[in-house]
């Protein structure tokens, strides 16, 4: 189990105390401050807290150092598995003497806890049964995955039976919702089930694909476009792949673009998650924004 978020003993700096978010290592670090000295007898309730913290700081980086952790392939830009970050290398970040947003966009909400909250995009995603937020999961941007992981069919490392990645658009000349969805979802395809970062195929590469569904959806009370495709690949039973995108409705309005990847067969997750997570997609805003499939298409007032 991840320790709780909180200040613990930076891996590289012993000196400074960083945050821990519950899930990863922020970029925010302060002074380790160091406690009056206690009797030599008795310790006292002082000394316990010293002794927790340390052990709790010991504990979290032999997790993250020891644990390789991986996408269970994820659905545009990093479903293969890849090794778990070694938070010795990360470069060091502003110091500061509150704990701020972790760089990855995924925060439990403290109002509700059977949602994910993405405070870059401005929106919440339902946690349904069999979902649990990422632990030790090397890719940028993954909101939600299944619970636990196997051993890949293809080349070696571990994977997961589905996840769920939303990220802004950038660097792209699209701006309409349905080219934006039709152009992401051959790379949510290929990061997800043929090679990986480095150069792995847990599954043994695509041999084919077929477009089951697509459309407009209202997302968050935006109109927004989705395509979803069906992938089958040499070792493995294959999964879908779906690319969902609408604008932002926080700051310019930027693009949002959802990436859903569940792998096929029994033991992957209900298909018809990718349509209740997109249902249940709302402004953080305004948590009772309408949205999702059968809702009109267009912002609501």
């Amino acid at each position: 189990m991840s320790p709780p978020p909180g200040w613990y003993p930076d891996p590289s700096a012993p000196h400074l105390q960083r945050w821990w978010d519950g899930t990863a290592w922020t970029e925010h670090r302060s002074a380790a401050t160091v406690p009056a000295a206690q009797p030599a007898a008795g310790g006292g309730p002082g000394r316990a807290k010293v002794v927790a913290l340390v052990a709790a700081g010991a504990v979290l980086v032999a997790a993250i150092v020891t644990g390789t952790v991986f996408l269970g392939r994820s659905d545009g830009n990093g479903p293969d598995v890849q090794t778990a970050p070694n938070p010795v290398a990360s470069d060091a970040g502003p110091t500061s003497e509150s704990p701020s947003p972790s760089q990855s966009s995924a925060e439990p909400s403290a109002d509700d806890p059977s949602v994910v909250t993405d405070q870059l995009d401005g929106i919440t995603l339902p946690l349904l049964d069999g979902w649990v937020r990422p632990q030790y999961v090397a890719e940028d941007d993954v909101v939600m995955t299944t619970d636990g992981t196997y051993d890949c069919p293809g080349d070696s490392g571990v994977c997961r039976h589905g996840l769920v990645i939303s990220r802004t658009v950038s660097q792209s000349d699209q701006s309409s919702p349905r080219a934006l969805a039709e152009q992401d979802v051959k790379d949510a395809a290929d990061a997800a089930y043929d090679r990986d970062l480095v150069g792995r195929r847990p599954f043994g590469g695509i041999e084919s694909h077929r477009q089951v569904k697509s459309g407009q959806i209202a997302v968050a009370g935006r109109a927004g476009y989705f395509v979803r495709w069906r992938v089958r690949t040499a070792k493995g039973p294959g999964g879908y792949v779906e690319s969902l995108a609408f604008p932002s409705t926080v700051g310019t309005e930027a693009p949002v673009m959802v990436r859903f990847v569940f792998d096929a067969g029994e033991a992957g997750p209900p298909v018809a998650d990718m349509d209740r997570i997109a249902r249940g997609i709302r402004s953080i805003d305004d948590a009772a924004t309408g949205g999702g499939v059968g809702s009109s298409i267009g912002p609501t007032k």
